[in-house]
């Protein structure tokens, strides 16, 4: 579980990185950001799969395709919802929506509490359904402020859950899956990049250092999406959830800080409920990991005294 555990805060730092590492990618568009990184992808994720030697479970995913069709719907409907979220998070920061799409990674591990309640019967804590109330409170606030709630932080905080759900129930090793969602993504990405009004040739001899940025990206976004999906196996959903708290804190001050998106006095009505509810989920989460490394610690002992014995 701590493997799981540090997989997941990597992860988060890795995602805030290529955050702002978009902003530096000019003259380039959320849209053809978002296809190098599905394009860039597919060659760092073979290299992961042959260090880790993974090919084995990729070519079972093959032979369990040509025998259930049910298994390629579900793989091109998996695409499709990770493709949304890599589409929106590298649109974003160029967008101003920084700080919804921050917003909606802040509500996805309450999200992700809740499914795990409905979905898989993990019961709720104290300090999970205080963390939910005070989310809900904070939404509320945002409805009455502004009477709409950012489609942006919608699409995050419901896309989510139902990816990972559906990666649960295929059972599929986390580098085999990932390659086969780059797979069917990538000819809509190399479409974007040929329906440019620019060519990637003149983008890229417009401003050289491009062939150095460009597959950084891929690098980032390929490692930090291995490390959150081998996070997602490896943790009970609602644990999986509440160790997500560090992405949105660092996306905030990302599009706070760095990319300069306003937060007004009356939003922090909104906000500050749901920091509250990520604090409550951080202090539940730092309990649970001292109890557990206490209880392992004991049965070490227990162990090694019964071998001496």
């Amino acid at each position: 579980m701590k493997q799981g555990v540090i997989l997941s805060v990597l992860s988060s730092f890795l995602f805030a990185v290529l955050y702002y590492y978009a902003t530096l990618l000019e003259p380039l568009s959320g849209a053809s950001i978002f296809a190098w990184r599905v394009v860039l992808a597919l060659p760092v994720l073979a290299l992961l799969i042959s260090r880790s030697r993974d090919w084995q479970a990729v070519n079972g995913v093959w032979r369990r395709l040509i025998k259930d069709w049910k298994l390629g719907a579900a793989l091109v409907i998996s695409g499709a919802l990770i493709g949304v979220q890599l589409l929106l998070f590298m649109w974003a920061p160029l967008h101003g929506y920084g700080l919804d799409v921050a917003m909606g990674y802040f509500l996805l591990p309450l999200v992700m509490v809740v499914a795990g309640r409905l979905f898989y019967g993990e019961r709720l804590s104290s300090f999970q359904k205080a963390a939910v109330l005070l989310a809900a409170l904070g939404v509320a606030h945002e409805l009455i402020r502004v009477s709409a709630f950012s489609w942006a932080t919608a699409v995050v905080m419901f896309g989510y859950p139902p990816y990972f759900m559906l990666r649960r129930k295929l059972r599929m090793n986390a580098l085999a899956g990932l390659w086969f969602d780059m797979l069917l993504l990538t000819p809509i990405a190399l479409w974007l990049l040929s329906q440019q009004e620019v060519s990637v040739w003149a983008q890229f001899l417009g401003r050289p250092a491009l062939w150095a940025m460009v597959p950084m990206l891929g690098a980032i976004s390929s490692t930090a999406l291995v490390f959150y999906l081998a996070a997602s196996r490896r943790l009970p959903l609602g644990l999986f959830g509440i160790l997500t708290y560090v992405e949105p804190v660092l996306l905030f001050w990302v599009a706070f800080l760095l990319l300069g998106e306003p937060v007004t006095a009356d939003a922090l009505g909104t906000y500050l409920p749901i920091w509250l509810a990520v604090c409550l989920m951080a202090t539940e989460g730092a309990i649970a990991w001292r109890r557990e490394s206490k209880e392992n610690a004991r049965n070490r002992r227990l162990r090694a005294s019964e071998k001496s014995g």
